[in-house]
């Protein structure tokens, strides 16, 4: 029976991922991912990307860059995101910061904090810019914070430019989820 949940989880991970559901937002969220120096690893550039566009298509007003620093860093990840967006056309005024998190649950987690007290809206909408195989956890742990996510992940990614990459970041989702919402639920009990 475990094999089948995990076979299950496989499966929604796979067909999450070719979901892109953007639509109308209070706030875009871009996950954020290695960094060198202030600059987007090829897989921060490629959500960056992603979420200017849907910024310039007038998908959300605000745009909230998440990611914290490795250690040695001079900046972190939401940072290189902010600078490097704003150089492509999204005003600094329209950009939010969630730049102390480590994890997709932290981002997540702070996100959904950062976002209530920085709003009126009882439930923000907001559109999750990521890579293919993240969007079904991530809609997952953002819905049980409260938020309405809408998926869109970034197509250029080259994590999904090579089919065996991108099949081992799946197999890795599919522990990454449930694990994720067992440490969502036991917050919950023990707060």
């Amino acid at each position: 029976m475990p094999l089948l949940g995990w076979l299950l989880t496989l499966a929604a991970i796979v067909g999450w991922a070719a979901r892109n559901a953007a639509a109308s937002a209070d706030v875009i969220v871009v996950l954020g991912a290695a960094q060198y120096d202030g600059r987007p690893s090829p897989v921060l550039k490629a959500r960056l990307d992603h979420a200017v566009q849907l910024y310039k298509d007038g998908m959300a007003p605000r745009v909230l860059f998440t990611g914290g620093r490795r250690v040695g860093d001079a900046v972190s990840e939401a940072i290189a995101g902010q600078r490097y967006s704003v150089k492509h056309g999204i005003p600094a005024t329209a950009t939010m910061l969630e730049g102390t998190s480590r994890t997709t649950l932290a981002s997540i987690r702070g996100t959904a904090l950062l976002l209530r007290s920085d709003t009126t809206t009882i439930d923000p909408r907001v559109i999750l810019v990521s890579d293919p195989f993240h969007m079904l956890r991530l809609t997952v742990l953002a819905r049980l914070y409260g938020l309405e996510p809408l998926s869109s992940p970034t197509r250029t990614s080259p994590i999904s430019a090579r089919q065996s990459v991108a099949m081992e970041y799946i197999v890795r989702e599919s522990f990454a989820l449930p694990a994720d919402v067992a440490k969502v639920a036991w917050e919950r009990v023990t707060q």
